[in-house]
């Protein structure tokens, strides 16, 4: 049994592209300091699993080159850390982007309820390699 069904129905965060971008904006616009604020919105309004670990994730990362780039003397490795902040920040875009929020639904599936129902011929099973 999954959480999601013991806690009732599973709650959607669809989000359209002006909203995934605005995040994207300021993941890149704080230069990554900012990274996990989106996945905190998002591990609160829909509170899966997840969610909270891509967000204690980008959190830990956070709490981790901050310290080390505020603290690092060295000219030695510079680029290593600029290289892992900029595969951070396109790994968090592609996630708010395409991953994290839910895709809109049309509306109410009315498919099977518009359809009529068979009248006089009761299934009858085929050959299923045909002759």
């Amino acid at each position: 049994m999954t959480m999601g069904a013991a806690m009732g129905p599973e709650k959607r965060l669809e989000g359209g592209w002006f909203q995934r971008l605005a995040w994207v904006v300021l993941a890149w616009g704080s230069l990554g300091i900012l990274v996990w604020v989106p996945f905190l919105y998002v591990a609160i309004r829909r509170g899966r699993t997840s969610d909270w670990f891509a967000f204690a994730s980008f959190a830990l990362y956070e709490c981790v080159t901050l310290p080390w780039l505020a603290t690092d003397d060295s000219t030695d490795g510079g680029e290593y850390v600029g290289l892992a902040m900029i595969v951070t920040m396109l790994n968090a875009a592609w996630m708010l982007l395409f991953a994290v929020f839910d895709k809109k639904l049309a509306g109410p599936a009315m498919a099977y309820a518009a359809a009529p129902a068979p009248q006089g011929h009761p299934y009858q099973q085929g050959y299923p390699y045909g002759r």
